[in-house]
């Protein structure tokens, strides 16, 4: 049985997720081919799917609705909010006024067809509106049912305890990889908790192309580099739920695979000296 992890000490899912922001949304074949992958990723025994209103704005929420609902019982799609599309000048921004989070969670609601939303995710903390009236507004929002839990992305170890002082905090989605720990105090921060945490752009794109460790890793346990970049970071910490995102099956069936994958203690101490903490 694969690993799990309960979200807000909760609900389970394994500790391998999906991330959708790369399916296709627009109408036509690529958007059938997303709806493949979506199912597909559910039939490997995917039980965790991040999305977010900024995906499309909200196109990917609707397109994991049309090929998952009605949702199987197991499964928990976390969305985020906190991003105002484009304007007249073509730029979106961060935005977390209460007015406008209370939108986005209706929104979210409506495309993705429930009635609550399991896991809320903070897109990002805007600096022009104070951290507690962001995540005041969430809490909120879950007192009235439309939200189970609260996670944050993006935040910093003092964002985290100053909004811990607010809200429980069931996760935070933060960039995180092999290659990649400029937020090791932040995962540290949440395995004291017990606060998942979702690396985001989990395999770094030199991971990826094959990094010369990775690459000598991949090929004494006969898998792929990304799948040894996966596999260091579910043997990193239990708290750890990589959402890697692809659009294509292959893609989808081999990340899938790396939850299967056992680094040798050697192998693992290997990758650990890739990329040192910061300090």
């Amino acid at each position: 049985m694969r690993e799990m992890f309960r979200i807000g000490g909760e609900i389970p899912v394994g500790r391998l997720g999906f991330g959708a922001m790369r399916l296709t949304t627009e109408p036509g074949p690529q958007r059938q081919a997303s709806i493949a992958v979506a199912r597909r990723a559910v039939e490997l025994g995917v039980t965790l799917i991040d999305t977010a209103h900024l995906y499309g704005w909200g196109a990917n929420e609707e397109l994991l609705a049309e090929a998952l609902h009605p949702y199987p019982p197991e499964l928990l799609i976390a969305t985020k909010v906190g991003v105002a599309p484009p304007g007249p000048d073509g730029d979106a921004d961060l935005c977390g006024r209460p007015e406008f989070l209370r939108e986005q969670v209706d929104e979210g609601l409506r495309r993705l067809r429930v009635e609550r939303l399991d896991l809320l995710q903070l897109h990002r903390v805007d600096p022009k509106v104070p951290l507690a009236d962001q995540v005041g507004t969430l809490r909120d929002m879950r007192d009235q049912g439309k939200i189970g839990h609260i996670g944050l992305s993006e935040v910093t170890v003092e964002q985290l305890a100053e909004a811990r002082g607010i809200v429980e905090v069931a996760s935070v989605q933060n960039r995180y990889s092999v290659l990649d720990r400029e937020y090791e105090a932040v995962l540290q921060a949440c395995g004291e908790a017990g606060i998942a945490f979702l690396p985001w752009r989990p395999v770094h794109p030199a991971a990826s192309q094959g990094a010369d460790e990775i690459t000598a890793v991949a090929g004494e346990l006969g898998a792929t580099a990304a799948q040894v970049a996966l596999a260091w970071l579910l043997a990193r910490s239990p708290v750890v739920l990589p959402i890697p995102g692809t659009a294509s099956l292959e893609h989808l069936e081999e990340n899938v695979a790396a939850a299967d994958l056992r680094l040798s203690q050697e192998q693992y101490r290997r990758l650990e000296r890739l990329a040192a903490p910061p300090v």
